[in-house]
C-alpha cells in the first residue's frame, strides 16, 4: 500500500532524509498499510525504506536511536481511513438518534487499532485475517472486545450479521497469543441475561488472565425506537436480577483469583436501589469509561481532596447541571461541601434527558436544548457550571449544538467547564 508523506518533524531522520511529499512503500520490506504498521516497523536503529519520488522508486538506508520517532508525518492519524461497523445491532445507539444532528454523531467505528489506541470497543466482525494476525505477531494488547453473548446464534441474531458467531475464535486464538483482553456485555432485558449471561461469564472467565475483565452494562434506550427490535427497559426488579449474577461470579472470582474479573456499571445498583460498592471492589478500575466504578471514584476524589482544609476568601454562588444518574451524588456531595463552608452555595440542577427520552440518564448524553429548558428561572446564581462530560472533545459545543455561548446569551450566565476529577471540582467550588 502507497502511504503519502505531508510532512516531517523538525529534527527527525525523515526531516534529514527530505521525505516530505514522497510516497512511502515498505520499511524493512514490510508494507505500511496504517498507523500501527508505520509505527512497529520504524522503532529500529537501521531501516531500510522504499519509497516513490519524483516517479522513480527509491531505497533509502536510515541510521537513528532505537525507538526514536522516525518523524513522518500523514493526511490522517491512522493513515487509513477508520473502519466502520458492519452489525445492525439491536442495541445500537446511533441507530436510535434522532435526524437532523452532526455527521460525525451517525459514524459507527468499529476499528480495532481505536481500540488499542484509545481504548474502543469492537466486535471483531469486520477483522481481516491479516489484522487478525497482525494483532498476534505484533502483540497489540490490549484489546478492547464488545462481546455481549458467547452464544454464536444469539450473537448472530442481536448484532445482524451472519458473521458474529464465527469471529469468536478469535478471542481464543488472542488469548493463546496472550494477547490481553477487556470485555464488555450490553444486555438487553429477556435476551442475552439470565442463563444467557451467565454461559457468557463462565465462558469469558475462563480465558483470565488472558480475559483481564468483563464489564455489563445495561442496553441504553432512546424514545427514537420506531420500527427497532423491542427491548424493555430494566427495572428494579429485573435489576437486582441481573446484579445478583454479576456479584455471584464477582465474589466467586474474587475467592479464586484475587480479584472480581466481571463488573457491574454503576446503573445497576442505583436501578436495583443498593448501596454503591467501596473502591477495593473495583480492583484497578479495569473498566472505568464503560460507567463502571465512575460514581465510587468521583465520590472518594471529592471526599478527600474536601478533607483538606481550604481557605474561601469570598462568599460564592453557583449552579451546576447533571444528568438524572448522577444527580444523587452531585447533590450530596455539594451539601457536604456547603454544610463545611457556609458562605459556599451551590444548587445542583437535574436535567432530564427530553431529547433522547427512553432509559438515557448519564449526564455524557445531556443537551444544551434540555438545559436551556429545565433551568431557565430556577438559577440562584450568575455562574452555571457545566460536566464537561457534556461537550464534545473541543469542549465547546453539545451533542445537539448548542454552544456554551448560547447558554451565556440566553441565561445571563458566566460558564465554567466542570473537570471530570473530583478533587478538581472541589477545588473549583472553592476558589
Amino acid at each position: 500500500m502507497a502511504v503519502k508523506i505531508t510532512g516531517t518533524d523538525k529534527g527527525t531522520p525523515a526531516e534529514r532524509a527530505n521525505l516530505k511529499g514522497a510516497t512511502l512503500l515498505s520499511i524493512d520490506g514490510n508494507e505500511i498499510h496504517d498507523m500501527l504498521d508505520y509505527e512497529f516497523f520504524s522503532q529500529g536503529s537501521e531501516l531500510e525504506l522504499s519509497v516513490m519520488r519524483g516517479g522513480a522508486l527509491e531505497y533509502l538506508q536510515i541510521s537513528k536511536e532505537e525507538y526514536q520517532p522516525l518523524g513522518c508525518c500523514f493526511q490522517s492519524y491512522l493513515i487509513d481511513k477508520k473502519h466502520s461497523c458492519c452489525n445492525k445491532c439491536i442495541f445500537c445507539f446511533i441507530d436510535q438518534l434522532p435526524k437532523g444532528l452532526r455527521d460525525t454523531l451517525y459514524f459507527k467505528d468499529d476499528d480495532e487499532r481505536l481500540s488499542f489506541l484509545f481504548g474502543n470497543y469492537v466486535t471483531l466482525t469486520n477483522l481481516s485475517a491479516r489484522e487478525v494476525e497482525r494483532i498476534k505477531a505484533m502483540h497489540i494488547s490490549p484489546i478492547n472486545i464488545s462481546v455481549h453473548t458467547v452464544d454464536p446464534e444469539l450473537r448472530v441474531k442481536m448484532m445482524k450479521n451472519k458473521n458474529a458467531g464465527a469471529v469468536l475464535r478469535y478471542i481464543d486464538e488472542f488469548a493463546e497469543a496472550g494477547i490481553e483482553m477487556n470485555c464488555q456485555l450490553v444486555l438487553c432485558r429477556d435476551v442475552n441475561d439470565g442463563d444467557a449471561l451467565r454461559r457468557s461469564i463462565e465462558k469469558l472467565a475462563s480465558l483470565y488472565p488472558h480475559v483481564k475483565s468483563i464489564a455489563a452494562v445495561p442496553a441504553g434506550l432512546t424514545r427514537y425506537r420506531e420500527g427497532l427490535y423491542p427491548i424493555t427497559a430494566y427495572d428494579k426488579e429485573s435489576a437486582a436480577q441481573v446484579l445478583d449474577i454479576l456479584e455471584e461470579y464477582g465474589e466467586k472470582f474474587r475467592e479464586q483469583y484475587g480479584v472480581r474479573i466481571v463488573y457491574p456499571g454503576d446503573e445497576w445498583f442505583l436501578l436495583a436501589q443498593r448501596p454503591i460498592p467501596k473502591a477495593e471492589y473495583y480492583d484497578e478500575y479495569l473498566q472505568l469509561e464503560n460507567g463502571v466504578g465512575m460514581w465510587r471514584l468521583f465520590h472518594d476524589e471529592f471526599m478527600n481532596a474536601l478533607g483538606t482544609r481550604h481557605r474561601v476568601l469570598w462568599p460564592r454562588r453557583m449552579d451546576v447541571v447533571t444528568g438524572e444518574l448522577a444527580y444523587p451524588l452531585i447533590k450530596m456531595l455539594t451539601e457536604t461541601l456547603c454544610s463545611i463552608y457556609p458562605r459556599v452555595h451551590v444548587r445542583v440542577h437535574m436535567i432530564k434527558n427530553e431529547f433522547f427520552g427512553g432509559n438515557v440518564t448519564v449526564a455524557g448524553l445531556i443537551t444544551g436544548t434540555d438545559i436551556l429548558k429545565q433551568v431557565k428561572g430556577k438559577l440562584c446564581s450568575h455562574t452555571l457550571l457545566i460536566p464537561e462530560v457534556m461537550l464534545r472533545e473541543e469542549k465547546d459545543k453539545f451533542l445537539d449544538d448548542v454552544t456554551l455561548s448560547d447558554l451565556e446569551r440566553k441565561l445571563h450566565v458566566k460558564t465554567r467547564i466542570l473537570p471530570q476529577d473530583g478533587g478538581e471540582v472541589v477545588q473549583m467550588l472553592l476558589h
